[in-house]
């Protein structure tokens, strides 16, 4: 009977550890959110977020007097944008960090040879982009395995050890477990709506939006399905340069 009893709630008893384990981690979640601060000052991370240095994680340069800027771009598929991205980009010998999903990589898997290929870092976000918080150890470390497998294995390219959650939602545990994994997690210190297309913003405005909130050691995200940056991309990087910036790597960071 005993052994009947055991065979019975061991299962049960794994299973709600599973279920609290997920809980636990997703009750204690958070959303990247930076404040935009005025006069091209440097935004300051609230300071309940500090756990996010200690467990290989950052926001944006070091050093408060360096004219760098980190640019980087979450893509999930392409739509015409991307490929424009990428020739502004390469016109101006500059270089930029592509954090891609399962999606783009098998259904535009030239599209992220072509990143790799022109010096941009090909990173992780994810294999699904699911809500990364609820989602115990073993769940997590398999969505990254399953990006750097899909990555390689379709496209000849190697990921790099950089990670970016999905939407921006973690936790302590997510940062612990990508640190593990040799990853390091890196948010922004600049960004705006520019990822719905069917409501993209006014170029201009976008332009001078990014324009007065730019800072030293500026890690921008930028969405590059939008057609707004697209357009506003090539004129961005000119005013950039010559304001005396310079396009940074996210290995700087660390």
């Amino acid at each position: 009977m005993k052994n009947r009893s055991k065979k019975f709630f061991a299962p049960l008893l794994a299973l709600f550890i599973t279920v609290f384990t997920v809980y636990a981690q997703g009750a204690n979640a958070y959303n990247w959110y930076c404040k935009r601060a005025k006069d091209n000052a440097r935004p300051a991370a609230e300071s309940s977020l500090s756990f996010i240095f200690e467990n290989g994680g950052a926001y944006i340069g070091k050093d408060p007097e360096e004219k760098v800027i980190y640019l980087t771009f979450d893509a999930g598929y392409e739509n015409g944008n991307i490929s424009k991205i990428l020739d502004v980009l390469k016109a101006h010998n500059t270089h930029g960090a592509f954090f891609v999903l399962e999606n783009i990589i098998t259904r535009n898997t030239d599209l992220v040879k072509r990143m790799a290929a022109e010096g941009h870092l090909v990173c992780n976000h994810t294999a699904r982009h699911k809500d990364m918080t609820k989602m115990s150890a073993e769940s997590f470390k398999a969505e990254l395995y399953k990006l750097e497998s899909i990555l390689r294995e379709t496209a000849g390219v190697e990921c790099a050890k950089f990670y970016r959650p999905p939407e921006g939602r973690f936790n302590e545990a997510n940062l612990k477990t990508a640190q593990e994994m040799g990853y390091k997690t890196v948010f922004w210190s600049l960004a705006y709506a520019d990822w719905d297309n069917d409501k993209q913003p006014d170029p201009e405005k976008a332009k001078q939006l990014l324009l007065a909130n730019t800072h030293n050691g500026a890690v921008i995200l930028l969405h590059p399905t939008s057609k707004t940056n697209a357009d506003i991309l090539d004129s961005l990087l000119t005013e950039w340069e010559n304001q005396g910036y310079r396009f940074g790597t996210l290995s700087e960071l660390f």
